[in-house]
């Protein structure tokens, strides 16, 4: 069989079991065991694939199927032009979230010591301090599995810049903070059965359930967030689509200014931000 029949024979294989970006699927996974580049490919997909490879290669379209993630088999996911270490025991990087990243390059000083909640893989603190100019941060999450992959991704990428702590949002914080943001739980938790299977089914629910009405995490944040932020720091958090109004709203009767909901590429709301 050649490169090219294999990745025939993969595209149908997932098509059959309605995978979302299936030729997309296909080819990452193809790519992920021969480590052929696109023009690698192109120049050998008329050769005949190795049998390893080959084995290899079913195996993992055969995990896809089943609805796996992809992140989930390849263990990473890029994310702000990063690779990140990932598994099913923290929320895989999303697209979305870089605008959380990026609103908190444009306000945050130089040199601002930041403080992230609900770390997950620490794809949030972990970007702002390779990226900004002079950041470090701490990472807090409650869970001890998802700690390990953001401590792995951490030592990985920015070593001592960022350290992460297991805690209940504020449970293990002291000092005083620049910045704070975070990408908490928020979602419905009557609406999680409607996500995606490959929301629902293997990524931790403790990353999404945001309680009945989705916001207490947002309550929790906005109420003491004032105690742990330097004057003038600002606060940003990931939100979702319907959210911002009764975001915005938190802010502002915990006293933040200039509160502002910033649109993504898909033009959804989804970050708040506002300084004291």
């Amino acid at each position: 069989m050649t490169y090219r029949q294999a990745l025939e024979k993969g595209i149908l294989l997932l098509e059959s079991e309605n995978i979302a970006d299936a030729k997309i699927d296909a080819w990452l996974l193809l790519s992920f065991v021969t480590q052929l580049s696109r023009a690698d490919y192109f120049l050998k997909q008329n050769e005949v694939i190795d049998e390893i490879a080959l084995y290899k290669y079913k195996d993992l379209l055969l995990k896809r199927a089943s609805h796996t993630p992809l992140q989930h088999i390849t263990g990473e996911q890029d994310f702000m032009g990063i690779t990140f270490w990932v598994n099913e025991n923290v929320l895989i990087p999303r697209q979305d979230t870089e605008t959380l990243v990026e609103e908190a390059l444009k306000v945050i000083p130089s040199g601002s010591h930041i403080l992230d909640l609900c770390t997950g893989s620490g794809c949030v603190i972990i970007s702002l301090a390779v990226l900004g100019q002079g950041y470090s941060g701490i990472g807090v999450d409650i869970s001890d599995e998802a700690l390990t992959v953001a401590r792995e991704n951490g030592n990985r990428l920015v070593g001592a810049k960022v350290v992460f702590e297991k805690g209940d949002l504020w449970q293990p914080v002291s000092g005083r903070f620049n910045a704070i943001v975070s990408n908490p739980p928020y979602i419905r938790s009557k609406d999680i059965e409607e996500l995606e299977t490959e929301v629902k089914d293997y990524e931790p629910r403790l990353a999404l359930d945001g309680t009945e009405d989705g916001l207490y995490f947002y309550r929790e944040i906005t109420a003491h967030a004032p105690e742990y932020l330097s004057e003038g720091g600002w606060l940003l958090v990931e939100i979702g689509y319907d959210q911002g109004p009764d975001v915005k709203a938190l802010f502002e009767a915990a006293g933040f200014k200039d509160v502002e909901v910033v649109k993504d590429l898909a033009k959804n709301d989804r970050v708040v931000k506002g300084h004291l």
